[in-house]
């Protein structure tokens, strides 16, 4: 099985993917509770005081070679605003799925997001040389449907009657997928909509500027 190299660190404009190590805890602690993120029943984020078994699953699952996580950083203010990690990679058939991603309240609907997945899309398909990624989601889950819509992702279909989840309710899963000869329009798309996330701080701080 190949490596995937778990000190690499991902850095943009606005983020920084650093890999998840348990000293994170405390911080993703403050990131889930800042919107009660674990009260969305269609989401898996956990409550704080699962955070640190959440943190060792994720870490045992990268021991095994099954995933990479990551815990995001606003690259401004320093904080921690959320995770995300590369999953259930397939290797021979040069696959793998982007999930397990949530963010604080405070840094959803910015550009955050927008550029977390360009940093994870451009990796997996530049230095693991995946052929597709994949996106999963709750069929509930409107929120982060249209963010992967957003991305430029297509539905494959739905999984129903997929997984059985912590309260017993039944899950139906949304497929999506980009795959290798989308990537370049894919790439050109999110930075499009960073360079637009750009211009709306710098109206914004200008319109601050004038109001004060």
């Amino acid at each position: 099985m190949a490596n995937i190299d778990s000190h690499s660190v991902l850095t943009g404009d606005h983020v920084i993917l650093e890999p998840l190590s348990i000293d994170h805890v405390a911080a993703l602690s403050l990131a889930s509770a800042d919107g009660n993120l674990w009260e969305l029943w269609f989401t898996s984020v956990p409550h704080p005081d699962e955070m640190k078994a959440y943190v060792e699953k994720a870490l045992q699952q990268e021991k095994q070679g099954e995933s990479l996580a990551f815990v995001v950083r606003d690259k401004t203010s320093g904080e921690i605003i959320g995770c995300t990690r590369i999953c259930h990679w397939d290797q021979p058939n040069r696959r793998l799925e982007i999930g397990y991603t949530w963010y604080a309240k405070r840094a959803q609907r910015t550009s955050a997001n927008t550029e977390t997945k360009l940093l994870l899309l451009d990796y997996a398909f530049n230095t693991l040389d995946v052929m597709a990624v994949e996106f999963r989601t709750h069929w509930h889950n409107q929120a982060s449907r249209q963010a992967i819509m957003r991305l430029g992702a297509k539905q494959d279909g739905v999984l129903r009657n997929h997984k059985i989840l912590k309260d017993g309710t039944v899950r139906d899963t949304v497929v999506y997928s980009i795959i290798d000869t989308e990537w370049t329009t894919v790439q050109k798309h999110l930075k499009h909509r960073l360079d637009y996330y750009r211009q709306q701080y710098a109206n914004a701080m200008l319109n601050t500027e004038i109001n004060y």
